[in-house]
C-alpha cells in the first residue's frame, strides 16, 4: 500500500460574489429618479391656480355709547356707584311727580289787627330807662407810652482785684487770705480763668489757663493778667481734704492807667 501523503491538498473555495459596483448603484438611482419624474408628469393634473375666496375677515367698528352697547357699559368702573341712565331706578328718577297746587278757599276777607301808634317804641324806651349804658370818657389822643431799650447790664469796674473760686474747690477754704495786686494797664482786662487741681494736703498740683468764654474776652485779653493769674494760683494753699479736688479760679483785675512818658 502506498502511504498517504502527509499534507493533503487544500479544498478549492467557491468564488465570492463582489456585489454591485459604484457605477451600477449610480445607474440604479438614476433609473428610479427618471421613473418617478415620468409618473409625476404622466398622472399629474395641470389646473390653473385660482385664489381662495376670503371669508370671516375681522373688522373694526367704532361703537356708539348712545346706542346702548352692553360691553362698553360693563367697562365703566362707576357703573354701580354712580347714577346711570340705564339702571333700574332711572325710570323712576326721570319721572317728575305731579304735585297739584293746594286750593285756598276763603270764606271772608282777612281782618287785620289794629296797630296802636302811641305804643310804638314803648318797650325800648322802658328798657333804656331801666338799663342805662355805662359812660366812659372819650380819649381820642391817649398819652404816648415811652419804651426804653433793653440794654445788657454792664458791670462796674471793681475797686480792687478779686478772686472767685468755683466748682468742688469752693468747698475748701484758703489757709491764708490772698491780696491781689492792681495791674497797670490803660484798658480793662478780661477775667483770667485758671483750672486748678489740688491734692489732699491742700497744695495746687496743676494750674491750667482756660480759654476765653466770649469774643470780647478774647479781644481784650492780655498776657500780663494771665501770667499773674498762673503764678498766684500755684502759690495758693487750701485746707486738707480726703481726696483730690478740681475747681476754677477766676481772677478779676483792677487796672491802673499807665503814667504818661511823653508830654503832648
Amino acid at each position: 500500500m502506498n502511504a498517504a501523503p502527509l499534507n493533503p491538498p487544500a479544498l478549492a473555495e467557491p468564488p465570492r460574489s463582489e456585489g454591485w459596483s459604484r457605477s451600477q448603484w449610480w445607474l440604479f438611482v438614476a433609473i428610479v429618479l427618471a421613473a418617478h419624474l415620468a409618473l409625476i408628469f404622466a398622472f399629474g393634473t395641470r389646473q390653473q391656480i385660482t385664489p381662495r375666496p376670503v371669508a370671516n375677515i375681522p373688522q373694526l367698528q367704532l361703537a356708539d355709547a348712545d346706542a346702548g352697547d352692553d360691553l362698553i357699559a360693563l367697562g365703566n368702573p362707576a357703573l354701580f356707584a354712580l347714577p346711570n341712565p340705564r339702571d333700574f331706578a332711572s325710570a323712576v328718577w326721570e319721572q317728575v311727580p305731579v304735585v297739584p297746587p293746594p286750593s285756598f278757599r276763603w270764606t271772608e276777607n282777612p281782618r287785620w289787627l289794629p296797630l296802636a301808634a302811641e305804643n310804638l317804641g314803648a318797650a325800648f324806651t322802658q328798657l333804656m330807662h331801666t338799663n342805662p349804658p355805662s359812660r366812659f370818657p372819650l380819649d381820642f389822643k391817649p398819652a404816648p407810652l415811652f419804651s426804653e431799650p433793653d440794654l445788657p447790664g454792664v458791670n462796674a469796674l471793681p475797686p480792687i482785684s478779686t478772686l472767685q473760686i468755683t466748682g468742688e474747690l469752693a468747698q475748701r477754704p484758703l489757709l491764708h487770705p490772698v491780696s491781689l495786686p492792681s495791674l497797670a494797664n490803660n484798658d480793662v482786662l478780661p477775667p483770667s480763668r485758671v483750672q486748678a487741681l489740688v491734692d489732699a494736703a491742700g497744695n495746687v498740683v496743676s494750674a491750667v489757663l482756660l480759654p476765653p468764654e466770649s469774643a470780647a474776652e478774647a479781644l481784650g485779653r492780655s498776657d500780663h493778667g494771665d501770667t499773674n493769674a498762673l503764678a498766684l494760683a500755684r502759690s495758693l494753699r487750701f485746707t486738707r481734704a480726703p481726696s483730690v479736688t478740681v475747681g476754677q479760679l477766676i481772677f478779676r483785675w483792677r487796672t491802673i492807667p499807665l503814667a504818661a512818658t511823653n508830654a503832648p
